[in-house]
C-alpha cells in the first residue's frame, strides 16, 4: 500500500466518488482509500453496500464516508457536497461514476426512460461538478467523469444510453477549456464491458463473443478502470485535460 501511495502522491486528498457503492465506482473508491485519501462514497440506494465500501477504505488506511444522495436533484447535491467539504476540509477530486443503463429498441423508448437516463447520467454529473467547483483547489483540482465506449461505437438498443454518454464526452471537453485557466483538469473514462452487477445479463448472453473480440482476451474488471481514475487524479496527470480515454481492452482499436 505504501508504494501505491508514493506512486500517486494522493495521500490526504479529499475525493468524492459518485455511484461509489457498487461496481466500478466501489473499486474506484477503494483504490483512492488505499492511496491514503479521504473518500466520500455517494450512493442513491444500498446503504449496506456503501457502508461496506467505507469499511474497506478505512481498513486500507484511508478515511471513508457514506453519503446518501440523489444526484439528479441539484439542490440536494449542493447540500451534501458542502457537507463533505466541511468534514474533509475541502474537496480535491471529483469522480462521477454514477449512472444508469437501460437498453431498449428505439421504438420502445419513451420520455420517462429518456429523463431517467439523462437526469442521472448528465444532469447528475453537472450538478455534482457545479456543487464541488467552489471547493476545488485552483490550481490542482481534478474532475474525472465517466462515459462509455458505447458513446463512440453504439450498438442496437443503446441509443438513449449512448447519447447520454456522448453528452458527457462533450461536456467534459467544454469544461476542460473553461476550467483550464483555473488549473482544474477535466477528463473522461469510457469503459468497455466491465464485469459488474450491471453487466451480468450482457455477459451471460454475449460474454464469450465479447471476450473473443477483445485483443487482450478477457473481460475487463473494475480494477482495470479504477487505476486509470487514480492516475488522472494524480499530479502525474497535471498536463492532461479535455481527453476521453476509451478503456476496453483494445476493442475500439479494431
Amino acid at each position: 500500500m505504501s508504494e501505491q501511495k508514493n506512486a500517486y502522491a494522493l495521500g490526504g486528498k479529499a475525493v468524492i466518488v459518485t455511484g461509489g457503492s457498487r461496481g466500478i465506482g466501489a473499486q474506484v473508491a477503494r483504490r483512492f482509500g488505499a492511496a491514503g485519501c479521504k473518500v466520500a462514497v455517494f450512493y442513491r440506494s444500498g446503504a449496506e453496500a456503501a457502508d461496506k465500501v467505507v469499511r474497506d477504505i478505512d481498513a486500507a488506511g484511508g478515511q471513508g464516508m457514506a453519503v446518501a444522495a440523489d444526484i439528479a436533484d441539484p439542490d440536494a447535491v449542493k447540500a451534501v457536497v458542502d457537507g463533505v467539504a466541511a468534514k474533509f476540509g475541502g474537496i480535491d477530486v471529483v469522480v462521477n461514476c454514477a449512472g444508469i443503463a437501460e437498453y431498449r429498441p428505439f421504438e420502445k423508448t419513451d420520455a420517462a426512460m429518456f429523463h431517467a437516463t439523462f437526469d442521472t447520467n448528465v444532469l447528475g454529473t453537472i450538478a455534482v461538478i457545479q456543487a464541488a467547483l467552489p471547493h476545488l483547489p485552483s490550481p490542482g483540482g481534478r474532475i474525472v467523469n465517466f462515459s462509455s465506449a458505447l458513446a463512440t461505437r453504439p450498438i442496437p438498443t443503446t441509443a438513449i444510453y449512448s447519447a447520454s454518454k456522448g453528452a458527457i464526452n462533450s461536456l467534459s471537453h467544454a469544461l476542460a477549456k473553461e476550467l483550464g485557466p483555473r488549473g482544474i483538469t477535466v477528463n473522461t473514462i469510457a469503459p468497455g464491458v466491465i464485469e459488474t452487477e450491471m453487466t451480468a445479463k450482457i455477459l451471460e448472453e454475449r460474454g464469450a463473443a465479447i471476450k473473443a473480440m477483445t485483443p487482450l482476451g478477457r473481460i475487463g474488471q473494475p480494477d482495470d478502470i479504477a487505476g486509470v481514475a487514480l492516475f488522472l487524479a494524480s499530479p502525474d496527470a497535471g498536463w492532461i485535460t479535455g481527453r476521453t480515454f476509451i478503456v476496453d481492452g483494445g476493442v475500439s482499436s479494431l
